[in-house]
């Protein structure tokens, strides 16, 4: 089987946790403040906080602003469903908005026609290793004194006009989830400029308390803290990033160059002003669901898009939308996902891309 995403996971990480064991320091210490600097050397963020997970990042951004019932925040109906579950959990309400037909990324101009007196925050996705259009977005939201949080999950290394993803807006935040570029198993990292902000969500992942280790609680708070095991993953992980990206775009150029007389299946666009990291390797199929159970059967793993918010069966009947979103469900009914992983091997792209163009009634190789 070709999977469609795995980690790159070898000696280092290994080594990286047997320091950890050895200092018998497996609770968030001093391995998760090292894998913090190296987070913010990465984007250039002045706080790097690491929490649980991606979808604690995002609920403690929110908290922090102050963001909760009768509040409404704009989410791209194109993404994972953590997005918008995190605005629910604040108790606000999450306000679908279409996806722009090319980059799939948030629409600025549909984000714009949903906001209404209750509307604080926009939270733009940076989809699949490229950027939302953050000129556009950061415009609108301060026409109408919206926060801005970004949701880079998927971002990481990912640069706008060369500047990190997740470091426009007040908050953002990344993912070291299992299948992202880098991993550290579970884990994400709120990212901000602002220091009172940053003590905020310090606070929410501290159970209320600016630092460890006293039990007098200023604050209401939880626990959302990080390992040392998870930081010792994310350090090796780190080390290997320069050249999971550029593998990654490797694996991208090679689609493209091998499936470029294949006129059913084309590349999602890529924004020009974006330097993106090809976390997956997207393509616009005419037969999805043909071409992805004709390679799945030569054992050739492939991923469809997000199912569309608006279409997701836990938020039926709750009110959340009842207009259409053409670009997410275009993008959906077509958009496929193909193995994209480091350790991708030339033969195993070779059977992809010969599986794709056999599809399609065309020789094996170019």
């Amino acid at each position: 089987m070709i999977p469609q995403i795995e980690p790159w996971i070898d000696h280092g990480e290994l080594d990286e946790l047997r320091r950890v064991i050895d200092s018998t320091f497996l609770v968030e210490h001093e391995r998760t403040r090292e894998f913090e600097a190296m987070t913010r050397e990465l984007t250039g963020a002045r706080h790097a906080i690491a929490v649980c997970n991606g979808t604690m990042a995002l609920y403690c951004c929110l908290l922090a602003l102050g963001i909760g019932p009768g509040d409404e925040v704009l989410v791209p109906d194109m993404t994972f469903i953590a997005t918008a579950n995190a605005v629910i959990m604040a108790g606000a309400v999450p306000v679908f908005c279409d996806i722009l037909p090319d980059t799939y990324c948030l629409d600025p101009e549909d984000a714009e026609r949903m906001v209404t007196p209750r509307t604080k925050a926009v939270m733009p996705v940076h989809l699949y290793g490229q950027s939302a259009d953050m000129e556009r977005i950061l415009a609108f939201a301060k026409r109408h004194g919206l926060f801005v949080i970004e949701d880079a999950a998927q971002g990481v290394g990912v640069r706008y006009r060369g500047r990190h993803v997740g470091t426009f807006g007040e908050l953002g935040i990344l993912s070291y989830y299992g299948n992202k570029t880098i991993t550290c198993g579970e884990g994400g990292i709120v990212l901000t400029d602002d220091d009172e902000l940053a003590r905020a969500v310090y606070r929410l992942k501290n159970h209320g308390r600016d630092r460890k280790g006293v039990f007098i609680h200023e604050h209401i708070g939880f626990n959302f803290s990080f390992t040392d095991l998870q930081a010792a993953v994310g350090i090796a992980q780190m080390k290997k990033l320069p050249a999971i990206i550029e593998r990654k775009r490797q694996i991208h150029d090679f689609y493209q160059q091998a499936l470029a007389d294949v006129p059913q299946v084309r590349p999602v666009a890529l924004d020009p002003q974006a330097d993106p990291v090809f976390w997956f390797t997207s393509y616009r199929a005419e037969d999805v669901e043909g071409l992805a159970g004709h390679l799945s059967e030569l054992g050739i793993q492939t991923r469809r898009f997000f199912y569309p918010l608006h279409m997701q069966p836990c938020y039926q009947g709750r009110g959340l939308s009842n207009r259409p979103f053409p670009a997410a469900e275009e993008a959906y009914r077509h958009g496929l996902s193909l193995p994209s992983s480091y350790r991708l091997t030339q033969e195993q792209l070779d059977r992809v891309v010969s599986g794709i163009r056999q599809y399609h009634g065309l020789p094996a190789c170019v």
